[in-house]
Order: C-alpha cells, then structure tokens, then sequence
C-alpha cells in the first residue's frame, strides 16, 4: 500500500437520512411524495415551473429542521485536520457538510439552498443563495433576466465540477464512499476511477453497495456511529490504521 496523502470523500443520500432528510428515491419510487419525473427533470420543469419551485420551496422549510449529525462532523474534522489533499464530493443538495464546518464541498448534484439563472430560457448561468420560497419575478443581477430556477441538478444534465473531481480522483490515494447504494452514475463509477489510479478504496454503509466488488475493504453500520471512530484513528495512526483495515477485510 502507497502513503496516503491525498483523500477523496464521497457522500450520498445514506449520510442525510441519518439527520432526518428523505432519501432520493424511496422503494415506492417516489421522492417526497413526488414522482421524480415531475420534479427533476427538464422537461417536469417546462410542464409545471410552478409546481416544481414549490416542490424545492417546501424542501428548504424542511432543511430549516434538520442539522448535521457525527458522521458530517467527522468528514468537516478530517477537513480542517489532515495534512494532505483533501477532496469531498456530494451527492446531496442539502447543505448540512457546511452547517457542520466543512468548507469546500463540491456538491454535484446541485444545491438546494442556491437559484441558477437558466442557460436554455437565456440566462446566463448566474447563482443566488436563497433560504425562502423562490420569486419568479426575481431578476438576475448580472444579465437582468427573470428566468431563475432551482440549482439542482436534472436528470439528464451534466453534474457540478465534474473536472475537479476526475482530477481529484486521478490524484488520491484513499477513496471513500459514505452512504451510497452504488447505482447512481456518474458518481458510482468514482470508485473504479480511484481503483484505476491505484488509491485504497473503503466504504461507509448501512449494507454493501452495488458496486461493493470494487472496494478493498468495508464498514457497515450508522456512519455517525463509524466514522467519527474512523477519522480519529485515520487522523493519529494513518497508513498503519488503514493497513490494518485492508488486513481484516
């Protein structure tokens, strides 16, 4: 095993369900009551705006409850407190890694808490940050348009920062997955892009993942339970705790 200096985190839905948020997708295929179809895609947004800025609005009031439980605390402590490079990439469109004191998650799948002026209704791609309901008249400060929609992520679009990601990924030496089952691309090819740039691969789950094959070792369990344990150790034994891992896999 190579020395670890850089780490690449990946969260999903698993890390916020355990702070009360819903997970994407539930077994009835329906997101908050809502089919996804309706609210997150391109074409449910041209059908019903209205509907689906309420759908997000209604997500914001329900942020307001919810904070970030130890497994946030933890990643936000690895942050602040490695030494090396330190990359973490999220699924979620929460902003509970931030209310825990990470400050430099790149969240791929948008942000629930920002506006985007809508490139195909001839905006020009400008963010806002919001915690209220959105205002369809609210214009854009930078090119003037009223064409603001929610700053999430669409099926069929392209994800946030994916560049810095693959260059991230390219670079680490430890990748690790928390809270995610695996099947939502791109983010679960991420682990097999790490493997291939010969990094140390871990995930943190309730159960294993579909991708599980492609990890060297895994944690099952509440991460708020396991990675706050993780970090410490990872933080004052490094290789030798993660050697050890590998060890008992």
């Amino acid at each position: 095993m190579k020395h670890i200096n850089n780490i690449v985190v990946l969260t999903g839905a698993g890390i916020s369900a355990e702070s009360g948020i819903p997970v994407f997708r539930s077994e009835t295929g329906l997101w908050e009551n809502h089919r996804v179809e309706d609210v997150c895609t391109p074409e449910g947004y041209e059908r019903d705006p209205e509907m689906v800025r309420k759908f997000y609005d209604g997500m914001r009031v329900n942020l307001k409850k919810v904070r970030p439980n130890p497994a946030h605390q933890a990643l936000a402590r690895l942050e602040k407190e490695w030494r090396g490079g330190y990359t973490l990439v999220t699924q979620n469109i929460d902003n509970l890694h931030e209310q825990a004191g990470s400050e430099h998650a790149i969240h791929m799948h948008g942000e629930l808490l920002k506006l985007r002026c809508y490139e195909l209704k001839g905006g020009c791609g400008e963010l806002a940050v919001t915690t209220e309901p959105q205002d369809p008249e609210m214009a854009c400060p930078r090119c003037g348009k009223k064409v603001f929609r929610p700053h999430i992520v669409f099926f069929g679009e392209m994800p946030v920062g994916m560049d810095e990601i693959q260059k991230a990924l390219s670079a680490a030496d430890l990748f690790i997955s928390i809270g995610t089952s695996g099947v939502v691309y791109p983010a679960a090819g991420f682990v097999r892009a790490a493997r291939g740039a010969g990094a140390v691969t871990l995930e943190f789950n309730l159960e294993p993942s579909a991708v599980k094959g492609y990890f060297d070792a895994g944690v099952y369990g509440k991460a708020g339970t396991t990675l706050p344990e993780f970090v410490d150790r990872l933080l004052s034994e490094g290789d030798d705790y993660v050697s050890s891992l590998l060890s008992e896999a």
